[in-house]
This record gives C-alpha cells, structure tokens and sequence, in this order.
C-alpha cells in the first residue's frame, strides 16, 4: 500500500459501503475521493451507529485496500448520485478507538483527539494503519 487514510461516517453507512464494495466521504463529495489511489489503505471511524445519533459508538468499523478505477458517482435515488471508490474490504471486527488513543500516533498525547475526525478523510501512517488494523482482527494481505 502507498498511502494510508481514516474515513469517517456512521456505522450504518460504513455497513451499506461494505457489502456493496464501495466507500464515500464529506456526503458524497468528488475532491476527498480524488486523494485516495488504488492500493491505499482505507479504515473507517464511527463516531455513532445512526448519522445524527449521539450513541456513542466510537469505532472503527470497516478497513479494507481501495480498488483500480476513479471516483465514479452512484445512484442513491431522490437525485443523491454521492462520489464513491470501490474498496477490497477485509474481514474484520469492529475496534473501540478509546483503547488505541495512547498508541496511534494521531492521538497519543491529545486531549482534543477528535478533531482531525471532523474532516472526514485524512492521512495516518502505515504504523497507525497497522494498529487498527491489529486491534480489528483484520484478515487483508498488506497487514502483518
């Protein structure tokens, strides 16, 4: 993998994105998808199980290697044709963040740890990657 990236979105979303293959970011937006190339590693954070819920969630709930091809635009009806990339998702547990905070390098020592969440899709290191990958069990090829 040459890059590595966390996505975030509810749970519910991440679960339609995983078993029909796809990911979105920033409701539906192009310009974020544009960033991540094929073979970059994708994880996804769940701050709630329901978009708009405050459950507390706080997970990371979907990881996988994105596919070969661009951004492309699907059909969700009403009009909504959000921006998508296709993803090899692995077989993998869903991991509580709270655990991880003193190891990943995007949150060991911060008290606002949250923040960079806010922007939908940003970049980790291969070592982040590869402790969440670890704490959700994942069985992908790039990983360990």
């Amino acid at each position: 993998m040459s890059a590595y990236w966390i996505a975030v979105a509810s749970a519910e979303h991440v679960r339609r994105g995983r078993k029909d293959g796809f990911m979105q970011v920033n409701h539906g937006k192009a310009a974020p998808l544009r960033r991540v190339k094929p073979g970059d590693g994708i994880v996804y954070y769940s701050p709630t199980t329901v978009f708009g819920e405050k459950d507390g969630l706080q997970a990371f709930t979907a990881i996988g290697t994105v596919r070969d091809g661009e951004p492309y635009q699907g059909d969700m009806g009403a009009g909504f044709t959000p921006f998508r990339r296709d993803v090899d998702w692995a077989t993998a547990d869903e991991a509580p963040i709270k655990p991880l905070l003193d190891r990943l390098e995007f949150t060991a020592g911060k008290s606002n740890w949250g923040y960079q969440l806010r922007f939908g899709l940003f970049p980790v290191s291969a070592a982040d990657f590869t402790v969440i990958a670890e704490a959700m069990a994942a069985k992908m090829a790039a990983v360990g």
